[in-house]
């Protein structure tokens, strides 16, 4: 049986929303973005509200939030006083405003927090119980390997972005 294209958006919209979720995020901030993203004409918060169920004010927060990561922008219409907006869909883009954000303090404290109770538990090694010791020590060490890694991916993409973005799309397009 054929579904139809309000289901197959639902379903997205749903899909969406269970992978913002499961990083971190609001649900309602997947459902949003979604909403945008499968909308061809920039839409406001009262569309927005409308489609997705949502207050206006837990809207308001989510595409703030979106727009801050880049994955929403602020469209004027003449003659209009209402804000609309539209989903990034340059996801090259997208990435890069994402990785940008790595950068604010919050991300900065729990690296530094990390790196911290590493270099404690390495100063510290006469007190405790030495498997739970190695225990800390591993998911540490794996926490802030995983740290470095987006600090690297952070590098390299802003490197690449000095390169221009013709060069980096033909860069991806020979690793595919």
């Amino acid at each position: 049986m054929s579904q139809t294209i309000e289901q197959i958006k639902s379903e997205f919209i749903e899909g969406m929303s269970s992978m913002s979720q499961f990083s971190g995020f609001p649900k309602g901030m997947g459902a949003s973005f979604a909403v945008l993203y499968l909308s061809p004409n920039p839409l406001s918060l009262d569309d927005l509200v409308e489609h997705t169920g949502l207050t206006k004010g837990a809207i308001s927060t989510n595409v703030r939030a979106l727009a801050r990561l880049g994955l929403v922008r602020s469209v004027s219409r003449l003659a209009d006083r209402k804000d609309y907006y539209e989903a990034e869909t340059d996801f090259y883009k997208a990435i890069r405003a994402i990785l940008k954000e790595r950068k604010n303090s919050e991300f900065d404290r729990a690296v530094s927090s990390v790196k911290s109770a590493l270099a404690e538990l390495e100063a510290d090694s006469g007190s405790g119980d030495e498997a739970e010791r190695l225990f800390l020590r591993k998911r540490l060490q794996a926490l802030q390997s995983f740290f470095d890694a987006v600090d690297s991916l952070t590098s390299a993409v802003t490197r690449l972005e000095g390169l221009g973005l013709n060069t980096v799309q033909s860069v991806l397009k020979i690793l595919k």
